[in-house]
């Protein structure tokens, strides 16, 4: 069976009640029991269980996935897994056709030589995982405004996850990112019946993870790209509502997730 573990936070309290009134087993857990330093409770031996929370990094998802095993539970995802969907670096070799070019960093790289070097006149900047959408923004026009980007990470973030991605700029239409969910091989919209892209199934097919997120936007080409890949367990539904999120995995069902 699937169980789904929600973090005790009022955000996910709906999208645990729709889970939970379809018929899934739900439960939740505190901080403390997020971070191992509490056992999880309420969680079926024997289930598959998928989490629903904030981003976790690696050490922590590792203690969540310790803590799931305690209870004679399995992970959904892995550890291994979380990280393949979660980092940019692991799922961007298989998309590099898809997604925007980009290049990887350490974060005590020399950094404004480095975009001196590429000479593309724009560069997108984030970290394995997220990009500064306070301050003065992830866009970097002048090289020499690295470091200050850099700095604002660490200040706004509390630290720079892995290393430093920098992503060639893409001409995208706005208002046209759109986000969908791949649970085992197969892509869903939120809207039932609507067609899912081909890029999202070519996505699903290269994608070694049961669960995750894809966002796609339209380039003034008329091209289809992905912005970003996710661990499907720490992404926000945008666009979704929490009944059709729900209703995803009531599509997704049946023997093959139930049991």
């Amino acid at each position: 069976m699937i169980h789904f573990l929600f973090s005790a936070d009022e955000m996910f309290a709906d999208q645990r009640t729709a889970l939970a009134t379809i018929g899934f087993s739900t439960s939740t857990c505190s901080d403390a029991a997020l971070a191992g330093a509490k056992p999880l409770r309420d969680i079926p031996a024997g289930a598959r269980v998928v989490y629903r929370g904030w981003m976790l990094n690696a050490r922590e998802y590792d203690a969540l996935v310790h803590g799931i095993v305690a209870c004679g539970a399995v992970a959904f995802t892995d550890a291994r897994t979380y990280l393949l969907a979660h980092h940019l670096p692991n799922w961007y070799p298989l998309l590099a056709d898809l997604t925007p070019e980009t290049r990887v960093f350490r974060v005590d790289a020399d950094l404004v030589t480095e975009l001196e070097a590429l000479g593309w006149g724009e560069y997108f900047l984030k970290d394995y995982v997220k990009s500064l959408k306070t301050g003065r923004g992830a866009i970097v026009r002048d090289p020499a405004d690295a470091p200050d980007v850099l700095a604002d990470m660490i200040e706004y973030r509390g630290a720079i996850e892995g290393g430093v991605c920098v992503r060639r700029i893409e001409d995208f239409l706005p208002d046209s990112e759109k986000r969908y969910f791949v649970v085992r091989k197969t892509g869903y919209t939120a809207t039932e019946g609507e067609s899912v892209p081909d890029i999202v199934r070519l996505c699903a097919e290269r994608i070694p993870s049961d669960f995750f997120s894809v966002d796609v936007a339209s380039r003034s080409d008329g091209a289809l790209r992905v912005v970003e890949i996710g661990d499907g367990q720490v992404s926000d539904i945008v666009g979704w509502s929490p009944a059709e999120f729900a209703s995803m995995w009531a599509r997704a069902g049946g023997q093959l997730l139930r049991t």
